[in-house]
C-alpha cells in the first residue's frame, strides 16, 4: 500500500526509472505522469544510490527534532 501522502506508487516510481533509463528526458517523463521534474530526479537519484529498495515507501517522520523536550523535563512533568 502506498504512503498516505505519496504522489506516486512503487509501480509508478519503477516506471519513472525505466523511462529515464530508456532515454526519455526527465521533463518528458514528468509531463507524462503528471509530476514535477524534481520528483523524477529524486526517484532516479534514489534508485541509483539504493537500487530497488530506494523506491519503497518511507516514513515522513523527521529524522531529528531539535525542539523536542528533554527526557529530564519529561520525567519531572510525569512525576508531578
Amino acid at each position: 500500500m502506498a504512503h498516505a501522502n505519496a504522489r506516486t506508487t512503487v509501480y509508478a516510481r519503477k516506471l519513472i526509472v525505466a523511462r529515464v533509463r530508456a532515454g526519455h528526458r526527465p521533463g518528458e517523463v514528468a509531463k507524462q505522469l503528471g509530476i514535477s521534474r524534481q520528483t523524477v530526479h529524486k526517484w532516479v537519484r534514489r534508485w541509483r544510490s539504493e537500487g530497488e529498495a530506494g523506491l519503497a515507501d518511507r516514513s515522513s517522520r523527521p529524522h531529528r527534532m531539535p525542539g523536542t523536550t528533554s527526557p529530564e523535563t519529561v520525567a519531572r512533568i510525569v512525576a508531578a
